[in-house]
């Protein structure tokens, strides 16, 4: 038998497993499937689509082009992307995964990065958004503002050391693109940035309804998709749990944390984080016994590995383009172990200058002395209120957009 075969037999007897321990466990598998829904319903479909369909709009009016060109000097060297990644880069940091790579393929699919450029740019511009750090880790699970900095610090300072690092993927070559770029640095000025924003805009000529309703579609398939991925892999870590699959990862995890002098007990939550971040969180925080310094480390490290459910989103949306998957895999575990470190690094610093991350404050005013104390748990209580409402009013909104482009497409025919 062949490898082709042993594949599909393997993928088979998974499959059916699953499915047999659906059936065993309806319970769980409920109770599981809740657990994603609720987190999709109240806080990750109403805190990503509005960045999303501004994200589509804006690269329709030109407006990323311009951005483009007058960051190109400064993405070019240090990252060896074009401009428009600084606006990928941003929009990836505020809304958070997998916004990063539903803008890369977007720039891909208008060629204005080439393949190699997608996998640079992809590798670093999927984060977690600060809301989720701040709101639902730092606030939801550890009730500790403060480990919120500490965690945000050593996520985002990680995903800058991964573009750097993969700054080296792919051959040293320069397109004739490239070459003009290079030719006209030092030559680049709001003139010329406006002539591009317009060139743009004139090249994608939609009227602003159509626009918005193209950005609202293409936004609510991309969390529709999302939101699938968040409810699979919720359940997918609830049964690996039920048959000791995830016990026996974790005996074999807890060698290598003996190694690195962080205890045992944390290995359970760690391959449940590496699953799903959501579920990682909250079993790191009740974790009894152990110091809260470990316990962010490992947060921090599954947090930036960002779990496989949130690599299948990305490994979804990059299947749209010729992007491959493989240099985001190996940059997630770049961004965890960059991220583990710099928390052990920064710890004890941080400890000093917030004057203990053991004692519990909202006060944090030497790091954002703009946002007043309690500002995250308000955001978070916001969220769980009218997210759901507002999750809902989109969709129904989505499907009036959805049936009428239908309509008119079968009225054209």
């Amino acid at each position: 038998m062949d490898s082709s075969k042993w594949k599909t037999l393997f993928f088979a007897i998974i499959i059916s497993l699953l499915t047999l321990s659906l059936i065993l466990n309806p319970q769980a598998s409920f109770q599981a499937s809740v657990r994603g829904l609720n987190m999709w319903w109240d806080i990750v479909f109403p805190s990503l689509l509005p960045f999303l369909i501004i994200s589509e709009l804006l690269i329709g009016f030109g407006v990323v082009a311009f951005i483009g060109v007058l960051l190109e000097p400064f993405m070019r060297p240090l990252f060896r992307v074009p401009g428009v990644g600084g606006f990928v880069w941003a929009m990836g940091m505020a809304s958070g995964y997998p916004s990063g790579a539903k803008l890369t393929v977007r720039l891909r699919q208008e060629n204005q990065i080439t393949q190699v450029e997608g996998e640079r740019l992809v590798s670093f511009t999927n984060s977690s958004n600060p809301l989720f750090i701040f709101g639902a880790i730092a606030v939801g699970f550890f009730h500790n503002p403060k480990v919120g900095i500490i965690l945000a610090a050593a996520h985002y300072i990680g995903n800058i050391c991964v573009g750097l690092v993969m700054r080296f993927h792919g051959p040293y070559y320069k397109s004739k693109r490239q070459d003009e770029l290079s030719r006209t640095r030092q030559r680049v000025s709001l003139r010329k940035a406006f002539s591009e924003l317009h060139r743009t805009r004139l090249k994608n000529n939609k009227p602003l309804g159509k626009l918005l309703g193209d950005a609202v579609l293409s936004s609510v398939q991309t969390l529709l998709m999302v939101g699938g991925f968040l409810i699979l892999f919720s359940v997918l870590n609830s049964m690996l749990s039920l048959i000791s699959v995830t016990a026996i990862l974790a005996g074999i995890i807890s060698l290598l944390l003996t190694v690195f002098d962080i205890s045992k007990d944390l290995s359970y939550p760690l391959i449940s984080g590496l699953f799903e971040i959501t579920l990682g969180g909250k079993l790191t925080s009740e974790v009894k016994g152990v110091s809260l310094m470990e316990q962010i480390i490992v947060t921090s490290f599954f947090l930036a590995f960002s779990g496989f459910s949130v690599q299948a989103q990305v490994a979804s949306i990059l299947a749209e383009s010729d992007i491959r998957f493989k240099p985001f895999f190996f940059a997630r575990i770049l961004h965890g172990t960059f991220a583990a470190v710099i928390t052990f690094i920064l710890w004890h610093p941080l400890d000093r200058k917030l004057e203990g991350f053991e004692t519990v404050s909202g006060d944090i005013p030497v790091f954002s002395p703009l946002i007043p104390d309690g500002f995250w748990e308000n955001m978070l209580k916001l969220f769980q209120v009218y997210g759901p409402l507002f999750t809902l009013s989109m969709l129904w909104i989505y499907l009036f957009l959805l049936f009428r482009k239908r309509k008119n497409v079968k009225n054209q025919h």
